[in-house]
């Protein structure tokens, strides 16, 4: 929380949606390598957050998990262990931190995975939205000793969702929840950034339930 406030200009709106205490899942539009210490610095509260365990991490953020908590994940095929110790640590009260559309990076929306959506119905969890822009090329303007101005908004919780028992309707229903999932967070983000959901009338409604100030 101190290094993100000096290194950078910190808005942060919503923050009387977190809920008082876990467990809960909370879902982030991943945008910069950096977003989880400024997630952890907008909800003031300890996560830990699903990462691709067979990702390369540039030498610039060999730090990052030792920060904050880190459950391996493999990416193309969502093990066992992963699962497990996920509802292990919701069981307990935890928090966990996912980036819904995966460890790629982009500046608009994409289409959500199932992880997000899954681990929330299994382990009957709300979801806590976070929107977050300004740290694309953060790390680059502090070394130049810029500030960057990131702006943080946190949205009402939702969820928690449960899934059919059938196979295609549990896709389905993954599918219709990581498309509800995406357009909270959109409606936390600018008009620009909303990618594949740009012009969807769920965020516009999303929004006024946030109750928080246009863009």
């Amino acid at each position: 929380m101190l290094l993100c406030n000096l290194g950078a200009r910190v808005s942060i709106l919503g923050r009387q949606h977190v809920p008082d205490s876990g467990p809960y899942v909370v879902v982030i539009n991943h945008f910069s390598y950096i977003d989880p210490p400024f997630v952890i610095n907008a909800v003031q509260k300890p996560i830990s957050f699903l990462a691709a365990s067979d990702q390369e991490i540039k030498p610039q953020f060999i730090w990052a998990p030792f920060i904050y908590g880190f459950i391996p994940t493999n990416r193309t095929n969502l093990a066992p262990s992963t699962i497990k110790n996920s509802i292990r640590a919701l069981k307990n009260g935890e928090i966990l931190g996912i980036f819904p559309e995966g460890t790629s990076l982009s500046n608009v929306l994409r289409p959500a995975k199932n992880g997000a959506a899954f681990l929330s119905a299994t382990g009957n969890t709300p979801l806590l939205p976070v929107g977050i822009v300004g740290i694309e090329n953060a790390w680059e303007m502090m070394f130049r000793g810029i500030r960057p101005s990131v702006k943080i908004r946190v949205g009402k919780p939702f969820g928690p969702f449960s899934l059919s028992k059938s196979k295609n309707d549990k896709e389905r229903d993954l599918k219709k929840i990581g498309d509800e999932i995406m357009c909270r967070i959109a409606a936390l983000l600018p008009e620009e950034r909303h990618g594949s959901f740009k012009h969807n009338k769920l965020i516009s409604r999303y929004r006024k339930k946030n109750g928080l100030p246009d863009f």
